[in-house]
């Protein structure tokens, strides 16, 4: 089992690790010597567990808040998968039914039906727009005569 010498906060460790994991640790370590940089340029001079449990709690600090974004964009990304699953059933769902109007038979004229609004319908609206001006007119010029 492999020993290395790391530093952390100027001071040096020696430490075991597994065979292959030595750049794994020199990162770890590497991490906690910055957060231990940060508490002694707050703090000062401090015994080394002191340092090293400050260092470790501002690491664990910095993962927990990490966990929570991962969270919230793994939620994101689930709720984005859901609406992507639907769109593409809706898709599904429309080509389908244009396969199904492409493929069906045209349809009979004679038996296509398109309304008509009947000729007595029409002559009788001309007939109550032409009074409806009337009196309109008529109204105008009987206020007209009224304002003298």
């Amino acid at each position: 089992m492999p020993e290395i010498v790391i530093q952390i906060g100027g001071r040096d460790f020696t430490v075991a690790c597994q065979e292959g994991e030595e750049p794994f640790l020199r990162a770890a370590a590497q991490m906690l010597d910055t957060e231990a940089s940060v508490v002694l340029g707050q703090i000062g001079r401090m015994p080394s567990e002191r340092m090293l449990l400050m260092a470790g709690l501002m690491l664990a600090d910095k993962t927990a808040g990490l966990e929570e974004d991962l969270q919230r964009a793994e939620e994101t990304l689930r709720a984005r998968d859901r609406a992507l699953a639907d769109a593409e059933e809706r898709l599904a769902e429309r080509a389908r039914r244009i396969s199904e109007l492409e493929s069906a038979p045209p349809p009979d004229p004679e038996q296509v039906s398109v309304p008509v609004i009947p000729a007595d319908v029409s002559d009788s609206l001309a007939e109550i727009a032409a009074r409806a001006e009337a009196l309109a007119l008529e109204l105008e010029e009987g206020g007209a005569g009224q304002d003298d």
